[in-house]
């Protein structure tokens, strides 16, 4: 589904990710795990085509994404949720929602799409018609993933989805990610919340200060303690 090769990326002079190289399969949820500053919200921006300076290959489905706008790149089936949310105020859920087909080709699909993300978020169907920034922080984060899945995208790279949200609520939105999972939705995730993330991730990739370090089934890195608290400390 995804295949990143060599990929650099900068911040003015600044080198931030040095030959990068990461694969996702169809159906995975592959993990990005490592310490604050190691690259891996840089290496998702990479992908999405938001950075100014990145050299490398990033194949989506096959096809060569480098070059090519954010917005070809959503086109293409790719999505990201930002650690930001960005929910617009002044917008209900309902208007949030609408606002992630608005390049899609599902656009003409949208009462029927909203209806099917209702059913997958009970908590969002409730407050439709709701201002989206009254909600709590974690409801606005599952509005947040909400949106970037009503496209329908073939894959979903998520960043930090858990950051500042009451426990309740993670428990809730990774029980979702085990659903999405089920049914064949591949995700790309960043998250500091290393074992919840390792417990529903297939694979997982070790980030430190732009490189890749590590690579190994979540199972495995579960079971290394030495690899957890060497990398994965906040």
């Amino acid at each position: 589904m995804l295949r990143i090769s060599q990929l650099n990326a900068w911040y003015s002079a600044s080198h931030v990710l040095q030959d990068i190289s990461i694969e996702v399969a169809k159906g995975e949820i592959v993990c990005l795990i490592g310490r604050n500053g190691a690259g891996k919200t840089t290496t998702l921006k990479s992908v999405m085509g938001l950075l100014d300076k990145t050299r490398g290959s990033v194949l989506f489905k096959g096809r060569e994404l480098m070059g090519q706008p954010a917005h070809t790149r959503f086109a293409l089936g790719l999505a990201y949720v930002p650690e930001e949310r960005r929910i617009v105020q002044g917008l209900s859920v309902r208007e949030n929602l609408r606002l992630g087909l608005v390049a899609s080709p599902q656009k003409k699909r949208e009462a029927e799409l909203i209806d099917g993300i209702a059913r997958i978020f009970p908590r969002l169907a409730e407050r439709l018609d709701q201002e989206a920034v009254t909600m709590s922080g974690g409801e606005q984060q599952m509005l947040a993933i909400a949106r970037a899945m009503i496209s329908k995208p073939d894959l979903i790279m998520l960043d930090e989805p858990s950051e500042g949200i009451m426990p309740v609520l993670v428990d809730e939105m990774f029980e979702l990610f085990r659903a999405m999972k089920a049914e064949g939705t591949t995700v790309l995730l960043v998250e500091q919340n290393v074992e919840l993330a390792l417990d529903i991730a297939d694979r997982a990739y070790v980030l430190d200060q732009g490189t890749v370090v590590h690579q190994a089934s979540a199972r495995e890195l579960l079971a290394d303690s030495e690899i957890k608290e060497r990398y994965c400390s906040v």
